[in-house]
C-alpha cells in the first residue's frame, strides 16, 4: 500500500516539474501519459493481494462439537460435556492420548477402568476418527475458555 501511495505522489509531483529541454507540448504530454500509465499499473500490481494456499474451511467442522457425532482426534475436551459421565475424566483421557486411527483404539487407553470403558461403549456410535488437523489438535485439551 505504501508503494501505491508513493507512486501516486511521485506521479503527481512529476506532472508539475518543468522540462529541462524545450520540446513540443505534444511530446511532453505523451511522455506524461506514458509515465502515469506505468505508475498506475505499478500501483495496481502493488495493491493486488497475493493469494494464500490456506485451508479456509475445515470440511468436518461439525464434528468438532456442532453435531451428535464427535471427532475424537480434533474435538476439544469440552465437547464431551454433551455426553453425561465422560467429562472431565474420560474426556481428558481421550483428548490427551490421541491421535487415534480408529474409534476402537479408545479401549486401549492406559489407565482406563472398566466403568470408563463401559461409558465409551455407550457413546461409541457417536465417535469418529478423522485425520488430525494441526489447527484443532493444539486446542484439544485446553481451548483457553475459562469461567
Amino acid at each position: 500500500m505504501k508503494i501505491a501511495i508513493l507512486a501516486a505522489l511521485l506521479s503527481a509531483v512529476s506532472a508539475f516539474v518543468a522540462p529541462s529541454v524545450d520540446r513540443p507540448s505534444t511530446a511532453v504530454a505523451a511522455e506524461r501519459r506514458e509515465f502515469l500509465a506505468s505508475a498506475a499499473a505499478a500501483a495496481f500490481v502493488a495493491a493486488t493481494p497475493l493469494t494464500a494456499n490456506a485451508i479456509r474451511d475445515y470440511d468436518n467442522v461439525g464434528l468438532l462439537g456442532g453435531s451428535d457425532i464427535v471427532d475424537i482426534n480434533n474435538a476439544n475436551v469440552r465437547v464431551y460435556l454433551k455426553m453425561p459421565g465422560l467429562y472431565p475424566t474420560v474426556a481428558g483421557k481421550i483428548a490427551s492420548n490421541g491421535p487415534y486411527k480408529s474409534v476402537s483404539e479408545l479401549y486401549s487407553i492406559p489407565g482406563l477402568s472398566g466403568a470408563e470403558k463401559d461409558l465409551i461403549k455407550k457413546y461409541e456410535s457417536r465417535f469418529t476418527a478423522q485425520a488430525p488437523q494441526a489447527d484443532y489438535v493444539i486446542d484439544r485439551i485446553n481451548n483457553g475458555l475459562y469461567r
